[in-house]
């Protein structure tokens, strides 16, 4: 496993020891991980693995059993973080009887931004010509926009997307990728969940979940040299047979 504290550049996101439970479930057992400021990290693994407990460890919002969690250099859920982090959960969080632009304007006077910045983040998540639109009508991929969109108002430093591609089609996901590194060139850092291993060849480094514990963090080039595997999804299946095998030992 890639040791963070060596990889040459500071942690936007350091977890150590994250314990959660839930009804007597241990939903995530001793996590510990870093992620690289200004990187694109994708956090992949099979739905209920406990990457939205992870995520929501990180913006501040689960009750935590145990270990520490710190952002931007302070604690999770700190209220100083509150304009320094953008979250997208995975079911749209905008209203669908106001239009995308009702939306944004409302969202843009909470973050205390005006006019041109609801322009500009039109343009960058390509809805320009959508302003008009109810956001009731729009298809899921438009209406993840739309969430995206209205995360990125305050100008975040850092992003967290919980399976923001999840039911898009081929081409809605790969410009939403190229939204999300050209987001990461401007010197943000992205954390972006996913259970579609394709999807882990366009992330710098990756956080390989299952059964709530982390089994690795790599970045696609060393799970491939890793694993002897050039199919990422193959190399994933090579990961989880050696951490099982280990644990049978």
């Amino acid at each position: 496993m890639t040791d963070p504290a060596t990889s040459g550049r500071a942690d936007a996101i350091r977890v150590d020891g994250l314990r959660v439970v839930r009804g007597g479930h241990e939903v995530l057992r001793g996590v510990s991980l870093g992620v690289d400021q200004g990187a694109v990290t994708g956090l992949l693994g099979p739905s209920g693995c406990g990457k939205t407990t992870l995520m929501r460890s990180i913006v501040g919002v689960q009750i935590v059993a145990g270990g520490t969690v710190s952002v931007l250099g302070l604690p999770a859920g700190s209220v100083e973080l509150r304009r320094r982090i953008g979250y997208v959960t995975q079911a749209p969080s905008v209203y669908g009887d106001l239009t995308v632009l009702e939306n944004l304007r409302y969202f843009a006077r909470i973050v205390d931004v005006g006019r041109d910045r609801v322009d500009e983040v039109l343009g960058t998540v390509g809805l320009d010509g959508f302003e008009a639109r109810l956001t009731a009508s729009l298809s899921g991929g438009e209406r993840a926009r739309v969430s995206l969109a209205s995360a990125l108002l305050g100008r975040p430093e850092l992003l967290v997307l919980d399976e923001p591609t999840v039911g898009l089609d081929p081409v809605l996901r790969a410009d939403l990728w190229r939204t999300f590194h050209a987001l990461a060139a401007d010197g943000a850092t992205l954390l972006i969940s996913s259970h579609v291993m394709d999807e882990a060849a366009e992330c710098d480094d990756l956080l390989l979940m299952r059964n709530g514990a982390l089994l690795e963090q790599v970045t696609p080039s060393e799970l491939r040299r890793q694993t002897g595997r050039d199919d990422l999804a193959d190399a994933f299946l090579a990961v989880i047979e050696t951490a099982s095998d280990g644990s049978d030992g």
